[in-house]
């Protein structure tokens, strides 16, 4: 069964972000095509990157980011949800995403967005980040106003639309993911290879 991540991208005391990440599970798990699970970086406190090796060259040393690593590895694809912070996403999610590099390799992406012009600024920045990372991003996508999907800026009542834009968005990424199969078990194969020769 393929298996997709929903992460939650804010770590701020009452943050939107929360009920906008528990809205899209409860949706996520009305379907059958695909495990859900939410993954909260909250739970995951890592410093500002402190490992001395490139996460490309997969040499991490410290037990957070064997931790993180771990976690991202379970999953074929993932959902971004993302704040907009200054035009950008949040620092914590950031720096979560700078951690690993192999863990992310050959998987769906998606994005859903908050702020005051839904998070689009935020989600443009992450598909430039997620590229890098070698995640396929997803053209649908989910952007909720501040102004339209919660009252007083904070109480999460999304549009009745939104719930469409969801199911389109998890349409396409569980499709993605499964679709990334072979590239992922080539290069889980390369990896072993490498690791092999190594030693």
């Amino acid at each position: 069964m393929t298996k997709i991540g929903i992460i939650l991208g804010s770590t701020r005391p009452g943050r939107n972000g929360e009920a906008v990440a528990h809205w899209l599970l409860d949706l996520a798990k009305e379907r059958t095509d695909a495990e859900f699970e939410l993954v909260d970086l909250a739970d995951y406190p890592l410093p500002p990157l402190d490992e001395a090796m490139p996460p490309s060259l997969h040499a991490y040393q410290n037990s957070h980011t064997l931790e993180w690593a771990a976690k991202v590895a379970e999953f074929d694809g993932y959902v971004f949800v993302t704040p907009e912070y200054n035009h950008s996403i949040s620092g914590a999610l950031k720096n979560a995403l700078d951690y690993v590099y192999q863990e992310w390799n050959n998987k769906g992406a998606a994005f859903v967005g908050y702020g005051s012009v839904g998070g689009a600024r935020a989600v443009e920045q992450l598909r430039l980040i997620t590229a890098e990372l070698q995640l396929a991003g997803v053209r649908a996508s989910v952007h909720l106003s501040l102004l339209t999907d919660f009252e007083n800026y904070s109480v999460f009542t999304p549009a009745e639309r939104q719930t469409a834009a969801a199911h389109a968005m998890l349409d396409q990424l569980v499709a993605w993911s499964r679709a990334l199969e072979p590239l992922r078990a080539g290069a889980e194969a390369e990896n072993e290879a490498d690791a092999d020769r190594a030693a």
